[in-house]
């Protein structure tokens, strides 16, 4: 017999109805099961009210709701403070346990937490699952029983774990459909979703990008991307190409399983037919555990530096940092790629990964504005926001974190350009006013001939900005800055 009569899944960021931790251990532990999402007003009230990730959100639950109808049940959604609406509903609902997966941020543990205790103080209990990665906390330790600081022994050690595993158990998918006779009958009056606009949101340019939502949107993505990805070394870092899997964003909000893409990347492997392509993409999907683990151990990087040290960095402030860093946002900054980079950004919520590390790169060591900054305007902007990854990312760019590029290491935007947009294409795409420059001059606009510049309909300072700063002074100036952390190096571009 089940130990539980009825229980309640929280569903947060894991927005499918297959191969989910919580809602297989519910079913087998329960005789009816619940299923309930939250739109939590604690996190809404401080977005934009155009946010593409509330309606990605929004659209995901639609067919998650109507996957749970397919399988017997429904889906309970309220818009309300989660912390409270948790407890209220599994009161009225009349559940003894709330199922859900872990989440790692520090604010989100502190509100399990006091969602456990509320719970706990009615007589009922949380039980939380792992889900989201493949190792998580501590199960992946140095020989002496230290957490990584440095990926790629992690890795090694990541991958020793998993193939030491039986048969690969973290990997199997947990079963759902087998016990869907579990899932408890919910009345229509209970399965109202609210509307985009009844949730204070408005609708944005989602439809318009062509980007899938939901369990189906994933896996068409990653129908496509396997048959590129014994490619994706060689054009994961050309943004004019299609290169990535552009599952980012469903890893996020978990309609995709990260079982899945891990077996479908060690099966490409396994089989051949991956290329070298497969094993780099599946050093990316580990990179994304890293991340998970070293905010779990190490919850101050939220607003500090990793290396302590670094934290003693003086950054540039004042109205002229400010004007600064909005060209940067603007994508106003005179250097080509930065600014297409921008844009794809602020108009789409995406950005090439490359580029993430070139306009990190440019914003700290060629502005010398606070990472901090940067990785707050990321966390507003991108449709696949992730605290983990975003801080990790940010603090690898600004050399602050753990396993970052040398502090002398300074990504050159021109050549950067050059290499990775040779012919523009990226570059035209989103600053149309270059289109008539050649592949030559288009990465530096500003060393044309004005003449030139003229008759390919281009003024600097117009329609155009000026460099905010040349490259070369303001590499010396970053590494004077960085004179805090280290005195002396050699530099390398």
């Amino acid at each position: 017999m089940p130990p539980f009569e009825k229980t309640l899944v929280w569903f947060r960021r894991d927005l499918r109805s297959f191969d989910h931790a919580a809602l297989h251990h519910a079913l087998t532990q329960s005789k009816q099961v619940y299923c309930a999402f939250i739109f939590d007003t604690a996190i809404l009230e401080g977005l934009p009210k155009a946010d593409r990730r509330v309606e990605f959100i929004h659209a995901s639950l639609l067919e998650l709701a109507a996957s749970l109808r397919a399988l017997g049940s429904g889906l309970i959604v309220r818009h309300a403070g989660a912390e409270t609406a948790i407890p209220e509903l599994a009161a009225e609902l009349g559940v003894t346990a709330v199922f859900t997966n872990h989440d790692y941020e520090p604010q989100a543990i502190a509100r399990d937490a006091r969602v456990a205790r509320t719970l706990k103080a009615a007589g009922r209990s949380l039980h939380t699952f792992k889900d989201q990665v493949i190792f998580e906390q501590n199960e992946v330790l140095t020989q002496t029983e230290k957490p990584f600081s440095v990926f790629t022994p992690y890795k090694n050690a990541w991958l020793k774990k998993l193939h030491a595993e039986s048969d690969a158990a973290v990997l199997h998918p947990y079963e759902i459909d087998a016990y869907s006779d579990h899932f408890a009958v919910l009345p229509e009056s209970k399965q109202k979703i609210p509307s985009l606009a009844g949730l204070g949101f408005e609708k944005t340019n989602l439809s318009d990008l062509n980007i899938p939502t939901g369990m189906q949107g994933g896996q068409d993505l990653l129908a496509d991307f396997a048959g590129r990805m014994q490619r994706y070394d060689q054009t994961r870092n050309y943004p004019a190409i299609k290169g990535p899997s552009y599952l980012s964003v469903h890893l996020r909000f978990g309609t995709v399983s990260i079982r899945t893409l891990v077996r479908r990347a060690l099966d490409a492997m396994r089989t051949g037919t991956g290329g070298n392509g497969a094993a780099v993409w599946l050093s990316e999907l580990i990179w994304r555990d890293f991340y998970f683990m070293i905010l779990f151990q190490h919850p101050r990087v939220i607003g500090h530096a990793f290396k302590p040290d670094y934290d003693a960095i003086v950054w540039e402030s004042g109205d002229h940092a400010q004007k600064m860093f909005q060209a940067w946002c603007d994508g106003k900054t005179g250097y080509p790629l930065v600014d297409a980079a921008m844009l794809q950004l602020n108009q789409t919520g995406y950005m090439h990964n490359r580029l993430r590390m070139v306009t990190a790169s440019f914003l700290v060591k060629d502005l010398g504005i606070d990472w901090r900054w940067g990785e707050h305007y990321f966390a507003e902007k991108l449709n696949d926001f992730d605290l983990s990854a975003n801080n990790g990312g940010w603090q690898w760019a600004s050399s602050s974190g753990c396993d970052a590029q040398p502090y002398f290491r300074i990504f050159n935007p021109i050549t950067q350009s050059e290499k990775f947009d040779p012919d523009g294409k990226f570059i035209r795409r989103y600053l149309p006013q270059l289109s008539k420059l050649s592949a030559k001059h288009i990465h530096a606009p500003w060393r044309m001939p004005a003449m030139e510049l003229k008759m390919a309909g281009v003024e600097i300072g117009n329609n155009y900005p000026s460099p905010l700063v040349q490259h070369d002074a303001a590499r010396i100036r970053t590494l004077q800055r960085y004179a805090v952390v280290k005195k002396v190096a050699e530099y390398t571009d």
